[in-house]
């Protein structure tokens, strides 16, 4: 019989999103999100890291530390199959798991060294602001790539279509935030065209306003004939 144990974070994830709502889906979706994996305590030691920097990408694991709260049910609702369908929870990603764990592959950018800290910047991760990392691993092509792998729920990566305009307050906006963030205007493009509403509302009426917030940067916008218009752009939470 299994034995309950103790899993101790080795740090955590500075992140692009700042609420789970716009996360994406999978990781890679969104290769513009960059975020720091900021490793602490004994696990900051440049040692921990030797030799990182030959690999190109990493799995990282990590805790669902929004959704632990709220425990997990054999049976879960995959938003690729449109929330209708039920699947068991091991054939599925959902965040919803027995001890809340999940793992993504990430493009390894460069490696900062700060006194205390570690900094690994890689791109492409799927992960809420403040995510408490569990392990990092490399990824090794020749293991972790199968070709001949099949899948009947998502046999390929979802299409983004959506095209996303920006009002002209909305450009001022992202002049007025591209010192800042110079890479803005592409990640919201990126985020926008993957269609984070619930499938639910993919149907809604066009007058209905959506929020999401990146970085300290608040979008709004509403989807019309099948394109993001965003509205305009505010800093603060």
């Amino acid at each position: 019989m299994a034995h309950a144990f103790l899993i101790e974070p080795i740090g955590y994830i500075e992140s692009p999103y700042s609420e789970k709502f716009a996360v994406p889906r999978q990781p890679g979706l969104v290769p513009t999100a960059e975020a720091r994996l900021i490793l602490t305590g004994d696990y900051a030691h440049p040692d921990a890291v030797r030799g990182i920097t030959e690999y190109s990408h990493l799995w990282v694991i990590f805790q669902f530390h929004h959704t632990k709260a709220q425990g997990w049910k054999p049976l879960v609702r995959p938003p690729r199959l449109g929330g209708n369908e039920k699947r068991g929870v091991f054939a599925t990603r959902s965040m919803f798991r027995p001890n809340h764990l999940g793992m993504s592959v990430v493009k390894l950018e460069r490696v900062i060294y700060e006194r205390e800290r570690t900094i690994l910047v890689v791109t492409g991760g799927d992960w809420v602001n403040y995510t408490p990392i569990i392990d990092i691993k490399p990824y090794l092509p020749y293991a972790d790539s199968i070709p001949s792998a099949t899948s009947t729920v998502a046999p390929q990566a979802p299409t983004a279509t959506l095209r996303t305009v920006f009002s002209l307050e909305a450009q001022q906006q992202l002049q007025l935030f591209s010192t800042q963030y110079p890479q803005l205007e592409v990640l919201i493009c990126q985020v926008l065209a993957q269609d984070p509403r619930p499938a639910y509302q993919r149907q809604a009426d066009s007058q209905r306003e959506y929020g999401m917030t990146l970085y300290d940067i608040n979008i709004r916008w509403r989807v019309i004939d099948q394109q993001n218009h965003v509205i305009n752009l505010t800093k603060g939470f």
